[in-house]
C-alpha cells in the first residue's frame, strides 16, 4: 500500500468541515448522474427506445426495464465510490476540495469500510442529515458514519496535489 507525505502525518491533519463534504458531495452527485445517464442510454439501445409510454401525463417505463436499471444505479454508485476511496482515498469531487477518506490508522480504506460506509451514510444524509449534523457537535468533527467505520475525512493541505 502506497502512502503519500500528506497523509502519513495523521494526527496533524484537522477533519474536514461540514459544508466541503457537503460541497465534494454535490460535485460527486454530477459525475454519478452522468454515469446514470450512460446506464439508461445503453439500456434504452438494449431494450429498445419503446419501453416507456407518457399515460395521463405520467411516464410508465417496462417493469423489466425498472428491475434492470435500478439495481444498475445502485451498483454504478456502490462501485464509483469504492473503487476511489479504496484506491486513492478520494472521489474527484474530493480532490476539488482537497479532503480524503482515510482509516483510523492514517491508511486507506478496506472494501469492508467501504461498503459498511456507505450504507451507513444513506441513513446519516436522509434521516435530515443528522448523521452529517453531528460533525459539529463532534470533538474530533467526525460525522456518526466515520465513528462506526473507524474512519476519518481529512483536511489536506494547500500545497497537496493528487494528480502528481
Amino acid at each position: 500500500m502506497v502512502t503519500d507525505s500528506a497523509t502519513t502525518s495523521q494526527p496533524a491533519l484537522p477533519s474536514a468541515g461540514l459544508l466541503r463534504r457537503l460541497a465534494a458531495l454535490l460535485y460527486d452527485a454530477f459525475l454519478i448522474g452522468a454515469i446514470w445517464m450512460l446506464l439508461g442510454f445503453v439500456v434504452t439501445l438494449f431494450f429498445g427506445p419503446d419501453t416507456s409510454s407518457l399515460v395521463n401525463g405520467q411516464v410508465q417505463t417496462d417493469p423489466v426495464v425498472d428491475l434492470v436499471l435500478f439495481p444498475l444505479m445502485v451498483l454504478s454508485c456502490v462501485g464509483f465510490y469504492l473503487w476511489f476511496w479504496c484506491q486513492s482515498g478520494q472521489t474527484l469531487g474530493m480532490m476539488a476540495w482537497r479532503i480524503k477518506l482515510v482509516s483510523a490508522d492514517g491508511q486507506l480504506i478496506s472494501i469492508r469500510q467501504g461498503v459498511l460506509r456507505i450504507i451507513l451514510a444513506w441513513p446519516a444524509f436522509f434521516l435530515l442529515g443528522l448523521g452529517y449534523l453531528w460533525i459539529l457537535l463532534d470533538k474530533n468533527g467526525d460525522a456518526v458514519h466515520d465513528k462506526l467505520t473507524k474512519t476519518r475525512v481529512v483536511l489536506l493541505p494547500k500545497e497537496y496535489q493528487p494528480l502528481k
